[in-house]
C-alpha cells in the first residue's frame, strides 16, 4: 500500500486453554485525528488461540466496514493498516505461510475478502509487548 493510512487496527485474541474460553480485543484508530476506541470481545464457544486471533481480526474489520458504510461512504475510499502479534495469522493472510488446516484457510479467506473491500491495506506483525501496552493483554 502506497497511500497514506486512514485507519489502524491493532488486534489480539487468545484462549484460556487451547482450545478453551476465548477472548479478543482491538483498537480502532482514525489516523487523521488520532481518535481511538478499544473494543473487548468474549466468544461464546471454546477456541484455539489462532481461531481467537482470526475471529478478533474479522470482528475489527467488519466493525470498521460497518462504521464507514453507516456514514454513507464506501470502504474502497479508505486504507487500513492491520497489526497484531500473531505470526501465524499475519503470514497466512499475506500468503507467506500456507494455511494447511481447512479451518485456518476459511479464516484466511474471510480476512482477505474483508481487506479487499478497502482501497488499500497493510498488514504487519508487531512485538507482543507493544500489543500489551495498548490492549492490556
Amino acid at each position: 500500500m502506497e497511500k497514506p493510512t486512514d485507519y489502524q487496527i491493532l488486534f489480539d485474541g487468545g484462549s484460556h486453554g487451547n482450545p478453551g474460553p476465548a477472548y479478543g480485543s482491538y483498537a480502532l484508530t482514525r489516523v487523521a485525528d488520532g481518535k481511538q476506541e478499544i473494543v473487548r470481545l468474549s466468544f461464546d464457544r471454546p477456541m484455539t488461540n489462532n481461531e481467537a486471533e482470526y475471529e478478533t481480526m474479522i470482528a475489527a474489520l467488519s466493525d470498521l466496514i460497518g462504521r464507514i458504510e453507516r456514514a454513507h461512504r464506501s470502504p474502497d475510499q479508505f486504507t487500513v493498516a492491520v497489526e497484531g502479534d500473531s505470526q501465524l495469522v499475519i503470514r497466512q493472510v499475506l500468503g507467506t505461510w500456507k494455511a494447511r488446516d481447512e479451518r485456518m484457510r476459511a479464516y484466511r479467506d474471510r480476512v482477505r475478502a474483508l481487506l479487499d473491500r478497502f482501497g488499500g491495506y497493510r498488514l504487519r506483525q508487531r512485538p507482543r509487548q507493544e500489543i500489551v501496552q495498548v490492549l492490556g493483554h
